[in-house]
């Protein structure tokens, strides 16, 4: 029998069993008993999880299971309809995780939304359908990795959409909805098209954005993403409900034989044999958190872009593969048999074997989380928990780099919708203090604003990224902060290249114990700097003759609001922007 190589391929999280109750969906029944053994197992059935396993078992000679601690979504139109597109924060679909105390902010841990759920964050996440800026491919090319530049990748985002043009020509006229269908696909798994009503303020803002010198992009999917844009989602056009990871990658493909999927299991470890004392755990060890959620309480959608004011309705009972890497001389001795899980930390661990791959799709924290668990990252961190050591790897759970938000309140005649009418303003291009941002960014030791006791290798991959950062900084076609508009009265303002690095770490042994997550956010200057610039931006926004017939009343900041009140407001508004 062919046995796996130490090989994973880091995409998003986990699995349930035969015991579980069935949910009959078009095909092989989601949870059905599993097999003895299997090719590949794919832990994570989020977006990149199940692309994966849809794409592996293409081949009908090898046999793919894909396991998912979360359960299956029911239909609901919370997941579905576009108008509640952030009010699933925070419920049965979430981790419910959370960050460290941020004390360099104002001390308060935040809310860290991950899809617990068939799909992930496909299931949660704002719908914008943008592929970012050739440049930040072109960027991981020149940090030594071939392939990953916009041409290599161009190929893939044609092959996963089925892109509909805007049905009315005066509607693109309208609000500069262009495209290029050298760059669009045409038959691929994801419906990409637009909502049938626009949002009318939508105009204004692009008026505004030209007015003050900012270029309205041709199609923000064509990789020139610097300026407004209306960009598209991932809405069926027919519909009009989402096109999430799971109704695109998993139900109309459910009849395959060799496409396995379970929910509601968590994998506990990855099992590495040449490992000592690297078994599977018999006996549960109940007591402390029995599901892996957080507890951070988070019941609304506040401080994500969405409100203030609660622009999603209010919902009544009856809405409730990377590249293949040879294998180094030093763990020639380590094979990669399998994984181990179980339902909850009270349940018996239980284990499948891999016959080829595993491959860990969990998400960027949980896939840290969980090769940590395995022996494999910063062995100062292993040994602090007793875990076996099968590869010391300082870069696990290092090097986190999370796009941060702060919400706006502008109150004024909008209507609420779902966020389309975007801006990615370069910083040359909002602000005469670039200069000076850029002068102190290039003048930072790579080591100044790092996590104290990084190992060297660390700190040389941030040198090289903080070089790329501040060139691309200094760019007028590379969007340093984005602009998400809701039509609410929010112009909330993220960072798009942060400086600041974060980590996530194991906090024990116990596989059910959620991660620490530090983002450290702002721990750079820079990226505080980017987001004070925004905000003053927004009151030049705010100003133009453009948005002057909405009469916006500027409330978060305050249109007098000093620097100091401009930081205060940072401090306790920061949130992430992402939700995997």
């Amino acid at each position: 029998m062919y046995r796996s190589r130490l090989v994973f391929t880091i995409f998003a999280a986990c699995l349930p069993f035969s015991t579980l109750a069935v949910v009959h969906i078009h095909g092989r029944d989601l949870n059905a008993p599993l097999l003895d053994s299997y090719d590949y197992i794919v832990v994570g059935c989020g977006i990149s999880g199940l692309v994966v396993t849809n794409r592996l078992s293409e081949d009908p000679s090898v046999n793919v299971l894909c396991i998912e601690a979360g359960d299956a979504d029911q239909y609901e139109p919370i997941i579905q309809a576009p108008v509640y597109v952030g009010a699933d924060i925070g419920g049965i679909y979430d981790w419910l995780l959370s960050t460290t105390p941020q004390t360099q902010l104002d001390g308060a841990a935040r809310p860290m939304p991950q899809g617990k759920v068939l799909g992930g964050g496909s299931i949660l996440n704002a719908m914008c359908w943008n592929r970012g800026g050739q440049d930040d491919y072109n960027a991981w090319a020149a940090l030594g990795n071939p392939g990953w530049d916009w041409e290599g990748m161009l190929p893939y985002f044609i092959k996963s959409e089925t892109y509909t043009p805007v049905y009315s020509a005066d509607i693109a006229r309208e609000y500069s909805i262009n495209y290029n269908p050298l760059v669009h696909g045409t038959s691929g798994p994801v419906q990409v098209s637009y909502p049938r009503y626009f949002y009318p303020q939508s105009t204004n803002l692009f008026a505004a954005l030209n007015y003050l010198g900012v270029p309205t992009q041709f199609d923000p999917n064509d990789g020139s993403s610097a300026g407004a844009a209306f960009v598209p989602t991932d809405l069926d056009p027919i519909n009009q409900t989402r096109s999430d990871a799971r109704r695109t990658y998993f139900d109309p493909y459910v009849s395959r034989p060799n496409f396995h999927v379970i929910t509601g299991q968590h994998v506990t470890r990855i099992l590495i044999e040449g490992v000592d004392s690297n078994y599977v755990v018999d006996n549960p060890t109940p007591g402390g958190n029995e599901d892996g959620n957080g507890m951070n309480g988070v019941t609304s959608n506040e401080g994500f872009g969405f409100g203030p004011g609660g622009s999603t309705p209010a919902l009544d009972d009856s809405t409730t593969a990377g590249l293949l890497r040879r294998q180094s001389p030093s763990t020639s001795s380590l094979r990669i048999t399998g994984v181990e899980f179980a339902a909850t930390a009270s349940d018996t661990r239980r284990s499948i074997t891999a016959t080829r791959e595993v491959i860990v799709a969990a998400g960027s924290l949980h896939s840290a989380q969980l090769l940590q668990l395995s022996g494999i990252g910063p062995s100062s961190l292993l040994n602090s928990f007793g875990i076996p050591i099968a590869i010391d790897l300082p870069g696990v759970g290092n090097n986190l780099q999370d796009h941060c938000l702060v919400g706006t309140f502008y109150p004024c005649p909008w209507t609420a919708g779902s966020p389309n009418a975007l801006a990615f303003n370069p910083l040359p291009l909002i602000s005469n203090n670039t200069a000076g941002i850029l002068s102190g960014a290039d003048d930072q030791d790579p080591t100044e604003f790092l996590p104290a006791g990084l190992d060297p290798t660390l700190v040389a991959g941030y040198t090289l990224q903080k070089q790329s950062l501040v060139r691309r900084l200094a760019e007028t076609n590379v969007a340093s902060y984005e602009i998400i508009n809701n039509n609410a009265g929010s112009l909330t303002v993220a960072v798009m290249h942060p400086f600041s690095r974060g980590q996530c770490y194991i906090r024990s042994a116990d596989p059910f114990e959620p991660p620490s997550i530090d983002p450290r956010w702002l721990t750079n200057p820079v990226d505080r700097q980017v987001l004070i610039e925004a905000l003053l931006f927004n009151r030049q926004i705010l100003a133009t003759p453009a948005m002057a017939p909405l009469q916006a009343a500027q409330f978060v900041p305050a249109v007098d609001d000093d620097e100091d009140a401009i930081n205060r407001i940072i401090n306790t508004g920061i949130r992430t922007d992402k939700e995997e």
